[in-house]
């Protein structure tokens, strides 16, 4: 066999635009909605309404917790419903975080040793082909930092027992239950601590968990929307469990979902025998912008760049061709299989090269190719990378946060470019295996939730979150209050913030009339459905 030549692969420029633009929708003449501005309780009891979640009842949008965006946050907009004549709803309490553009969720920040360097806040659209651009502030500009020594204004000092909002960005369901997530000792260190919950109480923390503090908080009526964390961070973060692991739906003990979560439910139930709440569902987040809006072959390229990428790929793809050697007996791989992981690229869109590790490994079959003399020590180290790699399919997920990675150099060399000549770390792709596993856990969190839900009929309501957003999907447009919504990003229509995941403020005027609906079919009241028309929608490009 002929020894093979391995090319390094050239230097190129690669400019990556990942688009919001979505089919055109054809409008129908809206239907007229005239808004209600006085109701009744039913059986429930509005006078103290108390909520708990993860970062959509925070009020996050844009990737960040923001002053604004808790103002529009979705418990805020319930409690103005509640607060109509005649539904008996009092004040609203919220742990305002005192920043405009807030921390960034979505870019790994640390905590700043270094506070010249400008801290990235919520996400705007920018540029001429929009992009969602997390926006910097000034250097020593510190009022988002998650840290008090650095930041003191972080804390929340108007106590918990005075609060509604108990909404967390980033936490899972079972940190609402052990004090670790508040005890600043292992900031930094423990995956366990959360600064947004550590931010009610002054440091130290570690006395009080965040379900003991809702179910303490003297609360008549609760939202409680705890899970969604439990599976999309890990999806956010390409299925890595090293970065977010996907909790277990059942059988894992106490860390699995199904116990943590009738443990959540019981204590808020146990603290007041005439306590009544509502609590929300899980959406197929697969459906929302952020895993929709990087197409799985998102790389463009003319002919003179693919053609450079080529000839550098030639020695990896006759590598291939040698593992089909008879002498094998196939253990590498049929042919159609070996052709199958080879590596081009045209002139025009381009899948990205990702790894795999559901593939075969071929670290052994390359071996044995240095051992027949087929290539030497040298094209051996080469191969190195490329031992379980693959380009996408149209059955793969690109998160949004893939955009931002793919065609950059690797350390700035201009021979290593993400997705293309490097393999596109875990973190961004979601192969199908993965895709599978965590619409597994969901289906199995919503059939506890509806399992929880029957077990307490006279005091809890549910909110079909899923249903909701799924229908909308469906439909590709709605009409509430003579506006227009649609399930994307694009301005003015669209329900999402620019992070693609989280809402804004008319969605969660949408996602509020979800709740309230189901609160008025369970216990029989007349709140007022929210005025979507009052909300505003994701702001326009900024060039």
């Amino acid at each position: 066999m002929k020894k093979i030549k391995f090319l390094s692969i050239v230097s190129l420029v690669l400019l990556l635009s990942i688009s919001c633009e979505q089919e055109v929708i054809e409008l129908t003449p809206p239907e007229t909605e005239t808004p209600i501005e006085n109701g009744t309780p039913g059986s429930a009891n509005f006078t103290k309404f108390v909520a708990v979640g993860n970062s959509f009842v925070a009020g996050v949008q844009g990737g960040a917790l923001f002053t604004t965006g808790q103002n529009n946050s979705l418990p805020a907009i319930m409690a103005t419903q509640f607060a109509k004549p005649g539904v008996g709803g009092g004040a609203f309490v919220q742990p305002n975080i005192n920043a405009s553009l807030g921390w960034n969720l979505f870019v790994t920040q640390p905590f700043l040793s270094d506070n010249s360097k400008p801290i990235l806040g919520r996400m705007l659209l920018q540029g001429a082909s929009p992009k969602p651009t997390p926006q910097a502030y000034a250097p020593g500009n510190l009022e988002a930092l998650p840290n008090p020594s650095a930041n003191p204004g972080f804390i929340y000092t108007g106590g918990k027992a005075t609060l509604n909002n108990f909404g967390v960005p980033a936490i899972f369901l079972g940190q609402a239950l052990i004090p670790e997530t508040g005890n600043w000792a292992g900031a930094g260190t423990d995956p366990r601590f959360n600064p947004f919950y550590g931010r009610l109480a002054a440091p130290p923390g570690g006395t009080s968990t965040l379900i003991g503090d809702v179910a303490a908080s003297g609360g008549t009526f609760f939202l409680f929307w705890l899970g969604l964390d439990d599976y999309f961070l890990h999806a956010a973060f390409g299925a890595d469990p090293t970065k977010a692991p996907l909790t277990p739906a059942t059988g894992a003990g106490a860390a699995s979902f199904d116990l943590q979560y009738g443990a959540a439910i019981g204590a808020l139930l146990g603290s007041n025998a005439n306590l009544k709440g509502v609590v929300g569902n899980f959406p197929d987040i697969f459906k929302m912008p952020h895993f929709t809006a990087v197409a799985y072959n998102a790389v463009p390229l003319d002919a003179a760049n693919a053609a450079a990428l080529n000839a550098g790929f030639a020695g990896y793809n006759a590598a291939l061709d040698g593992l089909k050697n008879p002498a094998f007996g196939g253990a590498y791989g049929t042919t159609a299989e070996l052709d199958a992981r080879k590596v081009t690229y045209i002139a025009g869109n381009n899948k990205p090269l990702i790894a795999d590790e559901t593939l075969l490994d071929l670290g052994p079959g390359f071996d044995a190719l240095q051992g027949l003399g087929a290539i030497d020590a040298t094209q051996r180290a080469q191969l190195a990378p490329f031992e379980q790699v693959r380009q996408t399919t149209s059955t793969d997920i690109l998160p949004l946060s893939a955009g931002s990675v793919l065609g950059t150099l690797v350390g700035g060399n201009p021979s290593l470019i993400n997705g293309l000549s490097v393999p596109l770390a875990d973190q961004y792709v979601l192969i199908p295996t993965e895709i599978q596993a965590i619409n597994n856990a969901r289906t199995a969190y919503n059939a506890t939730v509806q399992a929880i839900v029957s077990a307490n009929s006279s005091k809890l309501a549910l909110a079909d979150v899923n249903a909701a957003l799924d229908g909308l999907v469906a439909a590709k447009v709605g009409i509430y209050n003579n506006v227009t919504i649609t399930p994307n990003i694009n301005p003015p229509t669209g329900i999402y913030s620019e992070d693609g995941v989280h809402l804004n403020s008319r969605g969660y005027a949408l996602l509020s009339r979800v709740f309230i609906q189901a609160i008025n079919d369970t216990f029989g009241a007349t709140v007022p459905l929210t005025d979507i028309s009052k909300y505003s929608a994701t702001g326009l490009p900024i060039p």
